[in-house]
């Protein structure tokens, strides 16, 4: 009886989804309740505290999963590999507009021209959400961290930080279409910024099939969103029974081959 009951129950979550008033999704695997939450990296103070939902969610959860450890204090930056300067790796008119942008927002050209491509534009995606008034300490995934360590809550990496350097550093031409990507979409990824800050605070996509705008060509898709997303819906998908808070991208939640997806075929 106690088996068909939970199988009962199981079925009306699926039937009859919860809705937050957050980014989020919860998707049954067999023993295991995962509660995906699509965390923005850098976040307003606004968006401080949690909800209460979600503060709940982490109360009663086994461990928090998060894409890396971010306030472990390892940095992408630490090491830099000498580079051809940048007139030699853009077009003149990518250059232009490369030293426009780094007007934009207080960036000094001469500094980063020797930099890997992959670096200078992290370097400048920060920077713009910074001057839409973003910052790391508000973000989701870090004031999830700072939660469950207070909590003493087992936190679980589905990559880490070391691991996320060496997918950046594996990127051909040390990521030339990344920064190439970056200055072609830069108002656009500012106004899908500000949609994500949007879902936190106003309201939430309806259901994974959003269709957002896109700031990757279909490579760097496929290396920076797809792969990844089947490798953790793989790690995952062996998890020992629990309950399960999950941080990632909010882009991980939706679009093709997205995150929840994957997992409901698992």
């Amino acid at each position: 009886m106690g088996k068909l009951l939970r199988e009962m129950a199981a079925l009306w979550r699926k039937l009859s989804p919860v809705r937050y008033a957050y980014p989020a999704q919860d998707v049954a695997l067999g023993h295991s309740q995962l509660h995906l939450v699509g965390s923005i990296h850098m976040g307003t103070q606004t968006m401080m505290p949690l909800p209460a939902a979600l503060q709940a969610k982490l109360a009663h959860a086994d461990a928090l999963i998060v894409e890396a450890d971010i306030t472990s204090g390892a940095s992408p930056f630490s090491e830099s590999e000498i580079c051809l300067p940048l007139a030699e790796r853009l077009t003149a008119e990518e250059l232009f507009q490369l030293r426009r942008l780094c007007h934009e927002v207080g960036i000094d050209p001469d500094v980063i021209d020797l930099l890997p491509a992959w670096q200078i534009a992290l370097m400048l995606q920060a920077q713009q959400a910074q001057r839409l008034g973003l910052r790391a300490d508000y973000g989701i995934d870090f004031q999830l961290l700072q939660a469950a360590r207070a909590q003493q809550k087992r936190i679980i990496e589905l990559e880490g930080p070391e691991t996320q350097l060496a997918l950046l550093k594996a990127l051909p031409e040390n990521g030339l279409s990344l920064l190439q990507d970056t200055l072609k979409h830069w108002h656009t990824n500012a106004r899908l910024l500000q949609t994500m800050i949007g879902w936190w605070l106003e309201t939430p996509p309806g259901n994974n099939k959003t269709v957002l705008p896109g700031t990757f060509n279909n490579a760097l898709n496929d290396v920076l969103m797809l792969q990844r997303n089947q490798r953790w819906s793989e790690t995952l998908s062996e998890l020992p029974p629990g309950d399960y808070v999950v941080a990632v991208g909010a882009l991980h939640l939706y679009g093709e081959g997205n995150l929840p997806a994957l997992l409901k075929k698992s």
